[in-house]
């Protein structure tokens, strides 16, 4: 195959697709080419070939023509507000056209007046596949011009797509409340990998992926949007029907009855006092120091490589050592999940497809990396959705961290003078990773709250603000600042005696804490005599010394699943076992609650034969995946069952809904000890996640050793609200009447047969959930490792007769909102 030309499809200004104003196109996300400015009101064919996307909204179009070349043009930009009005197709898919064949005519006028711009990208979208050798820019070009030169690339492994076989397309209404977003973008995802065919949707003339969640967040499809689906390969047909049928079923996710969309709580900003400035809390606390910036350089890079060749083998090279840094799975459990968050955006099709075709234009393998890490965040900071903005922080780390190997330079020395109050623009996750302990807060101007920057301050126990705006630019390094993060505000250059009053609020909470921290080897006894079994929720070795640092009388749940995600075959009996043992071995004897394989919905493993499911949280979770892959079920039993103490490792059945799951582990268990000639009692209790669970516990707890509370998934599942979505987030409260009250159930059908239940979800670690959670009858808690201490102090000051009072009042509450006043009044009265 020779060159390619492509002519101009209008007569106009032709200028480079970097000033198209839009970043979906000046950010190349959908391919490389020009833009013209039009001065006609007829858009031609640039070459021969076949129309594959006509949009309904007649603004955009897509043809294939000589070798495969795929073009878009995109009438405008953000014409698809206008619904079609303006525009009359000429041609409709399927048609084959000639080159100068008139496609559409549209309103030049009524069209300009409506639309922020008329500038018209013309993108070839398999840009992998050709290498654009030179372009007319920066001049009047008429219909039938060459306009764009292309010459066929070498092939890259591992993004070419496949063309064998027809290509059929559909069209689709999203009925999702909130379109595709992260969740639906992923089931689209697990849907098309089970096809030969590739496949892609096409919203606004603009085309991803099927296969790429990045892509398809980019496409910003919201409800009720139109989309076509479309298709190419031997089973193009099949796949194209399996993702509208995916799409139209809903997901679960439906607009029901055209409901308004639920609005998210509005918080009033706080006003500040004169010396203060204002920002959202990020990770609670409190702290003096001064003030000292963060500001890191660019990593320089050349624009231009070495030749496609050797720039590829660059790339393959970084990624293989990024790969095995994000591998690392040392250190607490929050870095580790967001190195696994970073490992997927390192895999992502888009992404490496995006960085292949630059490099392929010439690019300089570092200068390609950056451009498509950056326009991506840019489309996910654009699209609307607060937490995707936050994870766009996420790509622009990875970016940094990959040119650091591909050029390298060495990591910066993260270190600081005692008491800095870290300000920046904003922070990467890695730098705050990297941090050093003179750190005692962070400020930022930008940044959200539940960013990973947020997460892993709150996991380091540092004070920290976000969104605080420009102005915090204006503060000096050495100014003196008191970080009132739990007021969400930064005192700036405070006068002497607040800054002296500051400090004694330092030391008080100091010594209170060590005073926690000290005491918090003695047993947990509450003020009336009653004992109370205080521990710790662990997912590493190091959470076990942490746990052991401050107290913790055992675990009350060891998670598991961390073994089993992000690698292509399951851990084996020894492996487990290792980890186990060194865990246990850390407690010195003391309980190990393991928790079974908790993995299926949101939380998959490539190597189990779990498919796509119409709604994964309903559907294989928890035992019910050990029980389809029993050879799973009974390696991680026999890695429990090997650790010596024998009887140190409890069981805990995760998601059991029925006596005949509990029962067919207790079968296994009893199975696997002969057959490893053991005969010690092995204790098997079970989690409560269900309110069936809740409901049926005296039956359950004939036959369970222990109850232990799951409030996280019990509360989404007694509310049906899912608490990863924004909409309905801030409704997934622990202390929901109905939530008490299965709790309740719980607690009482365990006293039946004399079983003990304890809470080992997020409202362990709430302090106004405590005392009610111990007068409905619970004795044990486990909660994060550094909260133990927090634990212990609250419950020798609580009378459990007080809580059983208090707790009998909120089961007669209406709401959460009352629930937690009447806790504050309970907080006042017996804890101030």
């Amino acid at each position: 195959m020779g060159s390619i030309i492509l002519t101009s499809p209008l007569q106009g200004w032709a200028t480079a697709i970097d000033d198209v104003p839009d970043a979906v196109f000046s950010g190349r996300m959908l391919g490389d080419g020009v833009a013209i400015d039009p001065l006609g009101n007829v858009l031609h064919a640039p070459c021969d070939g076949e129309v594959l996307t006509l949009h309904a909204s007649h603004h955009a179009v897509t043809l294939r023509g000589e070798g495969g070349v795929e073009v878009l043009m995109h009438l405008g930009i953000d014409t698809v507000a206008l619904g079609g009005r303006g525009f009359d197709p000429l041609v409709k898919i399927g048609d084959q056209v000639t080159r100068g064949q008139p496609l559409l005519r549209f309103d030049l006028d009524g069209v300009a007046q409506a639309v922020p711009s008329l500038m018209t990208p013309v993108i070839v979208t398999n840009a992998e596949r050709f290498r654009i050798t030179r372009a007319e820019t920066g001049k009047v070009v008429g219909v039938g011009e060459g306009l764009i030169y292309l010459e066929p690339a070498e092939p890259v492994a591992g993004v070419m797509r496949d063309d064998r076989g027809v290509r059929v397309g559909g069209t689709v209404r999203v009925p999702m409340a909130h379109g595709i977003h992260a969740r639906p973008a992923a089931r689209i995802g697990e849907a098309a990998r089970a096809f030969v065919a590739e496949s892609w949707i096409v919203k606004d003339g603009c085309e991803a992926s099927t296969r790429s969640p990045i892509a398809l967040l980019q496409l910003g499809i919201r409800l009720h949007d139109e989309v076509d689906v479309v298709a190419s390969g031997v089973d193009a047909e099949a796949a194209m029907a399996a993702l509208i049928a995916l799409i139209e079923g809903g997901m679960d996710e439906q607009d029901h009855a055209e409901a308004a969309p639920v609005a998210a709580p509005v918080v009033a900003a706080k006003e500040a006092p004169e010396d203060a400035l204002a920002g959202t809390l990020a990770a609670p606390g409190y702290a003096v120091g001064q003030a000292r910036w963060l500001r890191v350089q660019d990593i320089e890079v050349p624009r231009y490589g070495a030749g496609a060749e050797k720039e590829a083998e660059r790339l393959t090279q970084a990624l293989d050592a990024m790969r095995f840094q994000l591998a690392d799975a040392s250190g607490d459990e929050t870095g580790v999940a967001i190195r696994r968050a970073h490992a997927a955006f390192l895999e992502d099709p888009a992404l490496q497809l995006d960085v292949h075709a630059r490099i392929g234009q010439g690019d300089d393998a570092g200068h390609a990396w950056r451009q498509a890490c950056r326009a991506m965040a840019e489309i996910m900071r654009n699209l609307g959705d607060a937490r995707l903005a936050e994870r766009a922080d996420d790509l622009v780390d990875l970016e940094r961290q990959m040119l650091r190997i591909l050029t390298g330079t060495p990591e910066e020395a993260l270190s600081f003078a005692p008491g800095t109050i870290l300000l920046a623009d904003e922070l990467l996750p890695s730098q705050v990773m990297a941090l050093d302990a003179n750190v005692v807060g962070i400020v930022l101007e930008r940044g959200g709250p539940t960013s990973h920057v947020a997460i892993l301050a709150a996991t380091r126990g540092l004070p920290a603000l976000v969104a605080v705006g420009p102005a915090l630019g204006e503060i000096a390094d050495e100014v003196a600042l008191i970080l009132d993060a739990d007021s969400g505000l930064l005192h700036v250059d405070p006068a002497w005696d607040v800054l002296e009053a500051a400090w004694t609020e330092v030391a008080r909470r100091v010594v209170a804490r060590e005073a926690m921290v000290a005491a918090a080897g003695e047993n947990c006894v509450s003020r009336d005599g009653v004992r109370i079994e205080a521990f710790a929720n662990l997912g590493s070795v190091e959470d076990a010394e942490i746990a052991m640092a401050h107290g913790a009388e055992g675990s009350g749940l060891l998670r598991t699943e961390f073994l089993f995600l992000e690698r292509d075959t399951a851990p084996t009996a020894t492996d487990q076992a290792a980890l186990y043992g060194a865990i246990a071995a850390k407690l010195e004897g003391r309980p190990l609650i393991v928790r079974l394989l908790d993995i299926g919905g949101d939380k998959p493993a490539p190597y189990l034969p779990i498919e796509a499911e119409e709604n994964p949280a309903l559907g294989l979770r928890g035992i019910r995946v050990g029980l389809a892959t029993p050879d799973v079920l009974d390696e991680q039993l026999r890695a429990i069952l090997s650790v010596v103490p024998h009887g140190q490792c409890r069981i805990m059945v995760p998601m059991v809904a029925s006596v005949a799951e509990l029962q067919a582990v207790r079968a296994r268990v009893t199975a696997i000890k002969a057959e490893m000639g053991l005969s010690h009692r092995q204790e098997i209790g079970i989690m409560v996640e269900t309110p069936a669970a809740a409901v049926t516990a005296a039956t359950l707890a004939r036959y369970a050793d222990f109850l232990s509370i799951g409030t996280n998934d019990l509360t989404q599942y007694a509310l049906a609200m899912d608490r990863g979505n924004p909409a309905v987030a801030a409704g997934v409260d622990g202390l929901h009447p109905a939530v008490l009250q299965l709790i309740a159930l719980a607690t009482e059908g365990a006293r039946v047969h004399g079983r003990w239940v304890g809470v080992c979800g997020g409202l362990a670690s709430d302090r106004l959930a405590i005392p009610l959670l111990l007068g409905l009858g619970v004795t044990e808690l486990s909660a994060a490792p550094r909260f133990v201490p927090d634990v212990k102090t609250l419950v020798r000051r609580l009378s459990i007769a007080d809580c059983r009072a208090h707790a009998g009042r909120a089961l007669q509450m209406e709401s959460a909102e009352e629930v937690r006043a009447l806790a504050r009044r309970f907080e006042e009265e017996f804890l101030a």
